[in-house]
Order: C-alpha cells, then structure tokens, then sequence
C-alpha cells in the first residue's frame, strides 16, 4: 500500500496525495453501490451524488482526467483500475458473501492470486459499479473496454485476455504500470528488454549534423525524416490517409558499418520520437509459443507512442521462406507471415536494416515504401568521417595526412570507429593524446585484415 509519509519528494508527495484522495472517493462509491444494490439502509441516495474529489493542477493523474475530459464513467473506472497497486484494502468490501448461496457475489466479479491477498477487479467488477442499479448504463462499460477508447488504445488501462468460452469481462481490469510509474513520479517508464517484450531503446550521443552519407543516400533518408515531420498533416488536413494505408515502412540495406543503425537512432532523436530495437534473436529463439503475444505489445506500445521500430540484421527472419521440411520450419515461416503483417498494418514508422538485399523476400519488399541502399563512404564522405571522429578525442601528430587515408583506404564509419579506438589505446600506453600516422595505419591494417582484404600502405 502507497502512502503519501512513504515518499520524499514534494512533488511526488501531492501526486500521491491526490491518488489517495481519489482512492477515498472510489470507496465511498463501492459502499454506496452495494447499498442501493442490496436494498440496505441510504439505498434510496445514488453513487453520481458523491462528488469526486477537486484535481489538483500539475499532478499527472489530476491532469489527465482534465486534458483528456474523463466523465464520471471513465474516472470511476480509472480509480477502480489503480486501486490494487494504490490502496487494495478499498476493494476489501467485494470479499462480502452472499448469504443466500454463503460465497461471493457472482456479480461483483473480480479474481484472487496466490501472490496477493487483496481483490483483484475484472471487467465485471466496473459494470457491476456501473450499471447495477441502472442496467441501461451498460452501454458506458461497453465504451470503455473499447479498443478504440482511449483509455484502452494508449494503454493506460488494460482488460486482459481470457481463455476460449470465458466472458471477456472476466478478464482483469488494470492500470498500466507505466501509468501508474507516471502517476505518481511524474517520469515516464520505459519497458525493459525481456522475453515478455523483446525490444529495448535505441540511442546516440551524436546529432542530425554529425550524420554523414554519400548525398544520394542522404537524399532517400531525408524523405523519411521529412515523412516523420508531416505525414499526420498530409494523412489528416492533406485527407491522404484515403488514399495511402497508415504509417511509413523502408528497408536499410547495405555492408556493415555503413550507419544503418545509426540513422536510425539519429531519425528518432531528431524528430522527438524514441527508437526501439527489436532482438529478433530473441524472437528467432521464442517463437513457438508467446512469441505472437510478446510481439504484439511491442507493436501496441509503439503505435500508441509513436516509437519508430527498427528490425537489425532483418534477413534472420524476413529472408527468403524456407520449405516446410519440419515443425519448426512451419513455426519460422508462420511467425514471418505474422510479422508481415503486423509491419503491413503498424500506423507507425518501421526500419528494417540487412547486410543483403538479395536476401529479402519478393513478398516481403512489396510492402515497402523505400528502399535505401547504405554503401561504404566515398572519399569526401570519409574524410568528414575521419574528422569528426578524432574532433575531440585524439590530437593529431604533424605526419597524419587526413585527405591521403580517406582517399587511399576504402573504409566504412564503423571501421573509422574501430580505428579511433585502437589509436586511442595505443597513444594512452605511450602515456600521451597524440595518434601518429602510423597509428591510424597500423589501426586500419587491423581492419584490413579482420575482413580477409589485401593492405597496401
């Protein structure tokens, strides 16, 4: 249970402050609903005559249920979704028997758990709160467990699945914890790689302007960078959205090295939007079984945040299908078609990086708007690569010839990076900053050889 002695802050205290608030109000409505329901003594008084607490301006929860203009249905359900991880003994009433049969009411829904003694809601337990005295007010519950309503299409609150045959309403009724996170801290929790939810952020120290491709392929990353800044105004106010499915979908192609990754890290940081990297290795090695479920909270999460989607090394799964010889095939080639077509259907932006195009599936790049060939760097390009990466990092002895080495050795940012480091560490053993010339040589010889390439100084 959350008490506001409990935190530190000032700022989370009156966040906590205005929970319990509403924790209070959520019980006095629990009491009066079953009063009125059980015919016992105040029945003839109504729920909708307490009133809610005033919110508070400037706390997370006061300012949601403003901006987002929550009726009285919408607020009573948050409450009652936030109401195990806040205050569970609120929800303690819902224990009471039924005397006539001497067990819980049917109607007041709800599910226990060996790891928590406290009562756990379900969607019956909103519409019993909703509409039992008021049966018509079912169509309010209805609205909310919309996937199309708010509350539902961001996440914040969640009625879980059931099995075949069980009432959907059956499932239980809760409060995101990246919401509830948010609620209470004013931070926003960022999901954490796991087999439950195979993606983890993508991020760059570096900006826009240290991003350096040869001017074609530029050009192809500027579309999309130019899609991700206007593609709601041309979808919406441009009406394109009936002609043109949702969302942007390009595949990054090319060697190693060649700033795929980095793009796309780059895109998301200079438009505002976070980048997820999906481990399809951990998908590759999950997929009989969760692996679908799993995948969907990705998609679900990222469509609602507007996150960009980057599938790396994209040919262990989106090459071309192999034929059925096992069980397993069966499963690979199934868990690539639904992925096809959660990518086909994703609202949002999706980056597919491989090493070879050659590698991908007909049917797979039919569904792509681009295309952007990643090559290794040409000499001016390299140069600028050369630069920036020693800006800062190293000073260069008077023997490094910069425009020589980017015209003679043929080099991708990656190798450049490489480079970088093993000057560094030979020039901290020499107890100095300095990289010589033959440093960066020797360095890219390293290189050279890593990838079976001839060397000629």
């Amino acid at each position: 249970m959350l008490k506001p002695a409990d935190v530190e802050d000032n700022q989370q205290t009156a966040n906590v402050i205005v929970l319990w608030r509403e924790m209070a109000w959520l019980s006095r409505v629990i009491n009066q609903v079953i009063c009125s329901y059980l015919k016992q003594e105040g029945h003839e008084r109504h729920w909708l005559d307490i009133p809610p607490p005033e919110l508070v301006k400037g706390a997370p929860y006061a300012d949601l249920v403003t901006d987002w203009q929550l009726s009285i249905f919408e607020r009573l359900g948050l409450a009652l979704a936030m109401a195990p991880s806040i205050k569970p003994d609120t929800l303690d009433i819902f224990f009471g028997l039924n005397s006539l049969i001497d067990r819980p009411f049917t109607e007041f829904g709800g599910v226990s758990d060996k790891a928590f003694s406290g009562f756990i809601p379900t969607g019956q337990t909103l519409n019993f709160l909703i509409s039992a005295n008021n049966p018509d007010w079912r169509i309010y519950t209805q609205e909310i467990f919309s996937n199309k309503h708010r509350l539902m299409a961001e996440q914040v609150t969640q009625l879980l699945s059931v099995d075949d045959g069980v009432p959907k309403w059956a499932g239980v009724y809760r409060l995101n914890e990246e919401w509830l996170h948010y609620f209470i801290t004013g931070q926003r929790l960022r999901p954490e790689l796991s087999a439950s939810f195979p993606a983890h952020i993508l991020e760059s120290p570096l900006e826009w302007h240290d991003l350096v491709l040869d001017p074609e392929v530029m050009a192809q990353v500027e579309e999309l960078h130019a899609w991700l800044n206007y593609g709601h105004k041309l979808m919406d106010e441009w009406q394109l959205a009936k002609k043109v499915k949702p969302g942007y979908r390009a595949v990054f192609f090319g060697p190693p090295g060649t700033g795929k990754t980095l793009t796309a890290a780059l895109l998301g940081k200079a438009t505002g939007r976070e980048v997820y990297r999906v481990d399809l290795s951990m998908v590759v090695s999950k997929y009989i079984g969760e692996t679908e479920k799993n995948l969907s909270r990705v998609f679900d999460a990222a469509s609602y945040k507007e996150w960009i989607l980057f599938f790396d090394e994209g040919d262990a799964l989106f090459g071309k299908r192999s034929e059925v010889s096992s069980s397993n095939d069966r499963h690979a080639n199934q868990l690539t078609g639904y992925l096809l077509q959660k990518i086909e259907d994703f609202p949002g932006t999706v980056i597919i990086a491989t090493n070879l195009k050659t590698n991908m599936d007909e049917a797979f790049t039919r569904r792509f708007q681009s295309m952007v060939q990643f090559t290794i760097p040409g000499p001016q390009e390299r140069l600028q690569l050369w630069k920036n990466a020693f800006n800062g990092v190293c000073e260069l002895a008077g023997d490094v010839n910069l425009p020589a080495i980017a015209d003679r050795y043929e080099v991708s940012g990656g190798q450049i990076i490489n480079v970088l480091r093993q000057c560094a560490l030979t020039a901290i053993q020499r107890d100095e900053r300095t990289v010589t010339q033959s440093d960066i040589i020797a360095s890219i010889r390293q290189e050279f050889r890593k990838d079976n390439k001839m060397f000629f100084e």
